[in-house]
């Protein structure tokens, strides 16, 4: 599955954008907008992810590559 297929399901299950990902990431703290915030640990992310949105783990992890910057 593509970067690009995992965010597509992703936005179908959550009614979320990656726009809004970003953002949702920049308002707990977890990213700057460029990356990772110091400190920050990806399972708490995770933890997050699955917790408010009822992503899997593959699905989360997505969405913190996002987060990271290394996929757009």
């Amino acid at each position: 599955m593509s970067f690009q297929a995992y965010l597509d399901n992703i936005e179908a299950k959550t009614g979320k954008s990656p726009d809004q990902f970003r953002k949702w990431g920049k308002a707990k703290g977890f990213s700057t907008g460029t990356g990772l915030a110091a400190g920050v640990k990806v399972g708490a992310i995770v933890a997050a992810l699955k917790e408010e949105f009822g992503l899997g783990h593959g699905h989360a992890m997505a969405i913190v590559a996002l987060l990271k910057g290394k996929k757009s």
